[in-house]
């Protein structure tokens, strides 16, 4: 059976959910069908008229990028910028576009996994963990079935908090109820009152996981109604957020780090506040533009921060305590390529993957 484009926004998005973006972001397939089958793929990180021209060359019909061509609606399909002549190009040779942006950013062996590894940072959380993506489903539960319930909610995606999976509370109570004309109650009978002994299961899980965690319940419930309870919590999501923070394996000079991060990066270019007066180990990173971080960065004691686009002003609010190292927008994220590669070629093997040759960084340097 052949693969589909939604196949691969099915495999992109179960590694970097579409609920994990921005509110701004415009993450998702951009254009095209998702019924239709996949004859090749080109990876980029902006879909300029030069990456179209070279999926058209090399026969691939689906177009992956880091940032969205389109973030805004568009009024008008004139040809007057290039985001429409892209957009229109794709359309005409029956080319998808596809962007994964901030939900790569956001989740932890995403976008800044790949800038940590490639500077070799050890031990890296999340930077600033988001909040309200977390979600308690409390239900009752005969005590015989109790097992069957849990184990199935667990299967479909709750119960994992950390590096622990298998997470429920568990409290044994009585239920009470009496079905109405026409019910088919699993214990009793209609119409008399009725107890029974049940488990309270309490478990956390993601949002967006939540129709197939119902789904698992409503199937595995020997109840015709089930009863649950779902909350919203607050609990920052240690697994998803902005940036990551690590260490070096061992201190450096803080000079000889921002050459070494120049040659890692591959940056022509390193701009940064003045160097401090003791050696450098924990180190702050975020992909694109991440001076909204610089704070927490300083609250949790990084070295460095490496990031990309801060402004001039912005740079005195490092006060001398942290090195604030600007390699470049494109610079930080152009292995967000091999990302995409490694993901699809892990799950499917059935047409070719390209990683592109066009340089669609439109900053140069002299």
């Amino acid at each position: 059976m052949a693969v589909t484009i939604g196949d691969v926004a099915q495999c992109l998005e179960s590694f970097a959910p579409l609920r994990y973006q921005e509110s701004y972001d415009n993450a998702g397939l951009l254009v095209g069908d998702r019924n239709q089958p996949v004859n090749g793929v080109l990876i980029c990180l902006d879909s300029t008229e030069a990456v179209l021209e070279e999926a058209i060359r090399h026969g691939c019909n689906l177009i992956i990028a880091h940032h969205p061509i389109v973030f805004s609606g568009l009024k008008r399909f004139t040809g007057a910028s290039y985001i429409e002549r892209v957009v229109m190009g794709a359309i005409r040779n029956n080319i998808a576009i596809y962007a994964a942006h901030t939900n790569l950013d956001n989740v932890q062996e995403g976008v800044n996994a790949r800038i940590a590894a490639r500077i070799g940072l050890l031990d890296t959380r999340i930077l600033s963990p988001k909040k309200g993506l977390l979600r308690k489903l409390v239900t009752f539960v005969p005590h015989a079935q109790a097992d069957h319930v849990r184990e199935a909610m667990f299967q479909a995606g709750a119960g994992h908090i950390g590096d622990y999976d298998a997470c429920s509370f568990n409290v044994e109570g009585t239920g009470t109820f009496r079905g109405g004309a026409g019910t088919n109650p699993a214990v009793g009978k209609p119409g008399e009152n009725h107890r029974e002994p049940e488990t309270r299961i309490e478990l956390i899980y993601p949002a967006y996981r939540e129709s197939a965690i119902l789904k698992a319940l409503f199937s595995a419930h020997p109840y015709e109604e089930v009863a649950y309870d779902i909350y919203s919590l607050e609990n920052q999501y240690n697994e998803v957020g902005s940036g990551l923070i690590g260490r070096l394996p061992e201190p450096m000079d803080g000079r000889n780090f921002l050459l070494d991060l120049k040659k890692r990066m591959g940056a022509e270019v390193v701009r940064h506040t003045q160097l401090l007066d003791r050696k450098v180990q924990k180190i702050a990173v975020c992909g694109g533009s991440g001076s909204f971080l610089l704070n927490d960065a300083r609250r949790q004691g990084a070295d460095v921060l490496v990031t990309a686009d801060f402004k001039y002003h912005q740079f005195f609010d490092a006060e001398g305590d942290i090195i604030i190292a600007d390699i470049g927008h494109y610079e930080s994220e152009q292995f967000t390529g091999e990302l995409f590669r490694d993901l699809i070629l892990k799950n499917f093997t059935t047409f070719a993957v390209r990683l592109t040759e066009v340089r669609t960084n439109p900053v140069y340097y002299l």
